[in-house]
C-alpha cells in the first residue's frame, strides 16, 4: 500500500472513531453542563449563590471521580466498556430528576450525585482511541467536543427555558432526556470499532492496563517534569472552568444575556482552530517532534489567553472578541493534556501503561484547583463581578501555567536529548 493510500485509511479511520467518540461525549455534556446556562438569580445556600453553589458541589463529585479514576481508568480492560459509560451516565441523570421537587440546598447534593459518576467518561472514551497513528486528530474530534457541545447545550437549555417557559429545575433532567437514545446508538458504534493494528502498536507502543507498580515507576522516572505540566494545566482548568461556567453571568454583565445562540456562536472559532492544528499532528511521525511540537502549541495558547485579556482590560479589544479569543487560546493548551500530549510521551518514551492515567492524574488536580478558585471567590476574597475575575485569572492564572509549561519543555529537553542519546 502506497503512502497515500494509508493517509486517506488513516484519515477515514480518525474521522469515523473520532465522529463517534465526539457524538458520545456531546451526550455526556448534556447530562452535566445545561444548568450553568440558568441564573437562579437571589437564591443563596449558606450565604453564597445557589448556582456557584451548584457548581462548586458538582465539581466536587466530579474532582473526586478523577482521583478514583486514576487507578480505574488506568487499569481498565479492553472488553464491553460501553456498558460502564451507559451504567455511568444513568446514575448522574437520575439524581436531576428530584431538583424540581426538593428544597434549592437539596440541590448542592444532587449535583454532586451528577459529578460523581460523569469524572470517569472521558477515560473510558478515550481509550477506544489511544495507540493510533490516528490518535490525534480522533483525539481532536472528541476534545472538540467538549468546547462545541458546552455551547450547545447550554443553548438548547436557555432556548427551552425562554421559548417553552421551561423552568430552571426541570431544565437539566430534560435536556438530559433529549441525549439518551443519540447516546445508545453511539455506544452501539463505538464498541466495535477495530483494535489498533500491529503497525499502530509498532509506532506508538502498545497500551495495556497498570498496576501500581508501573504507575509509581513512571512519576520516578518523569516526577518534575510532569509535576510542572501538572501545574501548568491546574491553571488552565482554573481559567477554562470560570469561562465555562460563568459566560452567562459575563453575557449578561456585558448586555448580550437575552441571545441563546452566543454560547453556540463563541466556541465555533475555538473547534475549529483546535481540530485544525491538532489534526495536522497525525502526520509528524517522529514521536519526539510531535512531543515537541504540542509542548509549544500550548505555550502559544497560554500566550493568546494572556495577551487577549490584557486587551481586553484596557478596552482594546470587544467583550466577544475577547471570549472568543480567550476561548481559542484555552483550548489550544487545554486539549492537548485530554488528548495528544501523554500519547505522544508514552510513545516516545515507551512506558508500560496508558494515557488515561497521566490525564486522570493532570485532571483530578485542575478540578481540585477549580474547586479552590470558585469558593475563595463567593467566599468573598475574590472581589468584583465575573467579567473582571476572569480577565484577572485569564491574566495572572494564565501567566502562571505558561512559566510552569516554560520549565517543562526545558526538563523534558534534556529527557529527549538523554533519551536520545542512550
Amino acid at each position: 500500500m502506497d503512502s497515500g493510500d494509508s493517509k486517506k485509511n488513516i484519515l477515514l479511520e480518525a474521522s469515523y472513531a473520532g465522529a463517534v467518540a465526539f457524538a458520545i461525549y456531546t451526550c455526556m455534556y448534556a447530562f452535566r453542563k445545561p444548568f450553568s446556562a440558568a441564573s437562579f438569580e437571589g437564591i443563596k445556600v449558606g450565604g453564597i449563590g445557589l448556582k456557584s453553589g451548584l457548581i462548586i458541589a458538582q465539581l466536587i463529585g466530579y474532582t473526586l471521580s478523577k482521583f478514583y479514576g486514576i487507578r480505574f481508568i488506568s487499569s481498565l480492560p479492553r472488553m464491553e466498556k460501553w456498558k460502564n459509560i451507559l451504567l455511568l451516565i444513568l446514575l448522574a441523570w437520575i439524581p436531576l430528576l428530584l431538583f424540581p421537587f426538593l428544597p434549592p440546598w437539596w440541590g448542592l447534593l444532587i449535583f454532586f450525585l451528577n459529578g460523581l459518576p460523569l469524572g470517569m467518561i472521558w477515560g473510558i472514551v478515550f481509550s477506544y482511541l489511544e495507540g493510533r497513528r490516528s490518535t490525534e486528530l480522533a483525539g481532536a474530534l472528541l476534545c472538540s467536543s467538549f468546547i462545541f457541545s458546552s455551547g450547545m447545550v447550554k443553548s438548547i437549555g436557555k432556548w427551552l427555558m425562554t421559548s417553552i417557559g421551561l423552568s430552571e429545575y426541570w431544565m437539566p433532567f430534560c435536556v438530559g432526556g433529549l441525549f439518551l437514545l443519540p447516546l445508545l446508538a453511539f455506544l452501539y458504534l463505538i464498541e466495535r470499532l477495530p483494535e489498533p493494528t500491529p503497525e499502530d502498536i509498532r509506532l506508538r507502543s502498545e497500551r495495556t492496563p497498570m498496576t501500581k507498580n508501573d504507575r509509581l515507576q513512571i512519576w520516578k522516572s518523569f516526577g518534575p517534569g510532569l509535576a510542572l505540566l501538572i501545574i501548568a494545566y491546574i491553571g488552565l482548568t482554573v481559567v477554562r472552568d470560570l469561562r465555562d461556567n460563568f459566560a452567562a453571568e459575563v453575557w449578561s454583565e456585558n448586555g448580550l444575556g437575552a441571545n441563546s445562540a452566543i454560547f453556540s456562536q463563541s466556541e465555533i472559532p475555538a473547534t475549529l482552530v483546535v481540530l485544525a492544528l491538532m489534526g495536522t499532528l497525525v502526520f509528524i511521525k517522529n514521536n519526539q517532534i510531535a512531543f515537541r511540537t504540542i509542548q509549544f502549541i500550548i505555550v502559544l495558547g497560554l500566550l493568546v489567553a494572556v495577551f487577549s485579556s490584557l486587551l481586553f482590560y484596557f478596552q482594546m479589544l470587544s467583550v466577544q472578541s475577547w471570549m472568543i479569543s480567550l476561548g481559542i487560546g484555552l483550548y489550544m493548551s487545554y486539549i492537548p493534556f485530554n488528548c495528544i500530549l501523554f500519547e505522544r510521551f508514552f510513545a516516545v518514551f515507551r512506558c508500560k501503561g496508558n494515557s488515561g492515567f497521566l490525564i486522570y492524574f493532570a485532571d483530578s488536580f485542575g478540578y481540585l484547583g477549580s474547586v479552590a478558585i470558585l469558593v475563595w471567590k463567593e467566599t468573598g476574597q475574590g472581589l468584583g463581578n465575573w467579567t473582571s475575575f476572569l480577565t484577572g485569572s485569564g491574566i495572572w492564572v494564565s501567566l502562571l501555567g505558561l512559566i510552569a509549561m516554560l520549565l517543562a519543555i526545558v526538563y523534558f529537553s534534556k529527557k529527549l536529548t538523554s533519551y536520545h542519546h542512550a
